[in-house]
């Protein structure tokens, strides 16, 4: 590994930190001893400090061990949308000393029968619109689960506010729905259905709390290429390494406020949003969903000066025509990855004062294992390798590191990097491998290493597309795609061609002001003119809007698998 990137380390930061040896629910009892009265969660105007939330998370906690038989090393399923209870729920688990499965809460019926039987668990935590999808595996013919906490959102909508809430929070019987729903299960109440209200009410106090560094923490599951998405086995301490890692490479404070939205169910929004301000004390504004307008008016209104996001939601964020209205000026940093921002989009909110800094982490890593030194950041650049980190670029088939400045795989070995897939030895060791004594993690993702030792994406290894032989990775030319003043958002697939075999087709969202002005051919003409000719897409179609994950990444699987199709 290369020590270029030393040089651009960030100011009086040391190379490498010293890792706490605690279990990542002690840092509950830090915070709420260090400000029992600072708020720490603020939902739609309705606050919850550090002291009620450590108070909530233990009732929570001895209702799981004492009520639903939750023991040491038990995983149990989370499953809603960013709200109080998620973060509280996490915690809570953790103290029963159990591991956290976290759901995207857009899996529904057979995909969420696939966390139940992959992770073996016994008991769900959810929201009351996705009890519908749990109801199955109660019954008694399928009876998978026996504990099941339901919440509603709207026991913690309970302040007077202004601020827009989303319509798929409000019900406002939903603790009534979710009774007729555990009576008509059983009428005796030994259906294992419990109310959130109830399980709290209880005050049952946990036990001790056993679990140390080396025990699992929290199993977030892939997307996967192919196939069921896998379980990442996190300890205590890999989840701990990035939380220690990310709040000291940006100096963040108790003071700090900041503006939480990704979901939290994804490595990104759990640490940056969730995990990191709990350690630092920090107060979050909470958002269960995007939205571009309300996220600018609670940046005026709460002094936000951090701002954990992807590419896609700056972009709709600064596509908004009333941005200019709201005062963001406390704003002072914006940080994420997922997909490169777009240079255009980057020097905007430099202009605004702003700067984005850009990182790179997967689920294998719990968020980030490279971050651009904030004071040095490049665009469109992953960053450097974090305290600790050793990343080498390599050719995927021998496994040597290639020339400076050469396309390969990304390799990491570092504090971060996972135990292994829950019960899949195969996958774990195709995923993970022995150089040099030292255990790396194959990342599938191709970069290249500059002359400062900055790490530069160019694709996902199965991304490419062979036109006639030429290798054309879809990021680039999604990213020389934004510079033309008409494209919002752009994915780049591949679609069949009789001559080249495959060849380039691009999937654009043109901004509202361009509507019916431009074009598909418009846009071949232009990209033909700015990049090489066989990158230059020669298939352009216009879209209303592209799918994204829960995360807000663009599906661009799922684009392709249609294309396909055809």
């Amino acid at each position: 590994m290369s020590q270029r990137h030393l040089s651009f380390w960030p100011d009086k930061l040391p190379r490498q930190l010293t890792l706490p040896k605690t279990s990542l629910y002690y840092n509950v009892e830090v915070s709420a001893t260090r400000y029992p009265d600072k708020t720490f969660i603020r939902y739609y105007d309705t606050e919850l400090t550090f002291s009620r939330f450590r108070d909530e998370t233990l009732a929570l906690a001895g209702y799981l061990e004492k009520k639903c038989g939750v023991k040491k090393g038990d995983r149990v399923l989370l499953y809603m949308q960013n709200c109080p209870q998620f973060i509280i729920s996490y915690y809570a688990i953790l103290r029963a000393n159990a591991v956290v499965v976290p759901i995207n809460p857009m899996n529904l019926g057979a995909e969420l029968k696939h966390y139940i039987l992959d992770s073996g668990a016994h008991t769900l935590i959810l929201a009351q619109e996705l009890f519908k999808y749990a109801k199955p595996y109660l019954d008694a013919d399928e009876k998978l689960l026996a504990s099941v906490i339901v919440c509603s959102y709207e026991d913690y909508l309970l302040a007077d506010t202004d601020l827009t809430i989303p319509e798929s929070l409000k019900s406002p019987n939903q603790n009534k729905e979710i009774k007729e729903i555990k009576d008509s299960l059983d009428p005796s109440g030994a259906s294992g259905v419990a109310l959130w209200s109830e399980a709290l009410e209880s005050q049952l106090k946990p036990g001790p709390l056993t679990t140390g560094p080396e025990d699992l923490c929290v199993m977030p599951y892939t997307s996967g290429t192919t196939g069921n998405p896998k379980g990442c086995m996190h300890t205590h301490a890999t989840v701990m390494s990035t939380v220690c890692a990310s709040e000291s490479w940006f100096s963040s404070k108790a003071d700090d406020t900041r503006l939480t939205v990704l979901p939290m169910f994804h490595v990104t929004g759990m640490q940056s949003g969730m995990n990191g301000p709990l350690y630092t004390g920090s107060t979050i504004v909470l958002l269960s969903r995007w939205d571009r307008d309300l996220a600018a008016k609670c940046i005026e209104r709460y002094k936000i000066s951090t701002f954990s996001c992807i590419p896609t939601m700056v972009v709709d964020f600064l596509a908004n025509p009333r941005v200019g209205e709201y005062d963001i000026s406390s704003l002072q940093r914006m940080n994420g990855g997922g997909t490169a921002m777009p240079q255009a989009i980057a020097q905007k909110l430099l202009e605004m004062g702003i700067t984005f800094v850009e990182g790179y982490g997967l689920s294998e890593t719990i968020a980030p294992s490279h971050l651009n030194p904030p004071g040095r950041a490049k665009k469109q650049c992953l960053g450097i390798p974090i305290f600790g980190v050793e990343s080498l670029v390599v050719d995927p088939l021998t496994m040597q590191e290639v020339e400076n400045g050469q396309i390969g795989e990304v390799i990491i070995s570092g504090p971060q990097v996972f135990k292994g897939y829950w019960k899949n030895p195969q996958a774990t060791a195709q995923a993970l491998i022995n150089l040099g004594g030292k255990v790396f993690l194959r990342t599938g993702d191709l970069a290249k290493e500059d002359e400062d030792g900055y790490f530069f994406m160019v694709d996902r290894l199965k991304r490419m597309i062979n036109a006639s032989g030429f290798k054309v990775w879809p990021a680039e030319v999604e990213l020389m795609l934004y510079k033309h003043p008409a494209v919002q958002e752009a994915c780049v697939i591949s679609a069949k061609d009789p001559y080249r075999g495959e060849t380039v087709k691009a999937l654009v969202v043109v901004k509202e002001q361009f509507k019916g002005q431009v074009k598909e051919g418009d846009i071949i003409e232009w990209a033909a003119k700015e990049m090489a000719i066989y990158k230059a897409p020669k298939l352009i179609e216009f879209k209303d809007h592209l799918p994204k994950s829960g995360s807000g990444k663009i599906l661009w699987r799922q684009l392709q698998e249609e294309e396909n199709k055809h």
